[in-house]
C-alpha cells in the first residue's frame, strides 16, 4: 500500500484528504476506536513516508471521527441522542440540530489543514 501511494504522482494533501474522507465515511457506521484500529496502521506509514507530521495527522483524524459520529443519517451519536431525549423529540429534530456542529467541525478541520501550527504548537522543539 505504501509503495502504491508513494508511486502516484499526486499531491500529498490529496492523499490526506482521501484518507480523511475514508475516516468520515467509516465514522457514520463504526465506533471510533475500531476505526482507529483499522485505519491508523495503514495510514501512519504513508503519512510518515510523505514527510508529514504524525501529530498533525492524528488531530485531523480525531476531527474527522467527530464529524462522522455526528453526520446524518447514520451517525452513531445521533442515535444516542435520540435514545436519551424526551419522546417528543424526533430524529429529524436531532438531524437538524446536528448540522451546525458538523459545519463547525469542518471549518475547524479546514483551519487545522491550512494552519498545521494550530495542532502542533504544544509539541515543543
Amino acid at each position: 500500500m505504501l509503495e502504491l501511494v508513494l508511486g502516484m504522482a499526486v499531491d500529498p494533501l490529496w492523499v490526506v484528504t482521501i484518507m480523511l474522507g475514508v475516516v468520515v465515511l467509516l465514522g457514520c457506521f463504526i465506533e471510533q476506536v475500531s476505526i482507529m484500529m483499522i485505519t491508523l496502521p495503514i495510514f501512519m506509514p504513508i503519512v510518515k513516508a510523505m514527510g508529514m507530521d504524525p501529530i498533525w495527522f492524528c488531530i485531523l483524524i480525531l476531527l474527522c471521527l467527530s464529524i462522522g459520529q455526528l453526520s446524518p443519517p447514520f451517525g452513531l451519536a445521533l442515535f444516542v441522542m435520540k435514545a436519551t431525549s424526551p419522546p417528543e423529540v424526533t430524529l429529524k429534530d436531532i438531524y437538524q440540530a446536528a448540522w451546525p456542529y458538523c459545519v463547525i467541525d469542518v471549518v475547524g478541520l479546514g483551519l487545522v489543514i491550512q494552519f498545521p501550527i494550530l495542532a502542533t504548537w504544544f509539541k515543543g522543539t
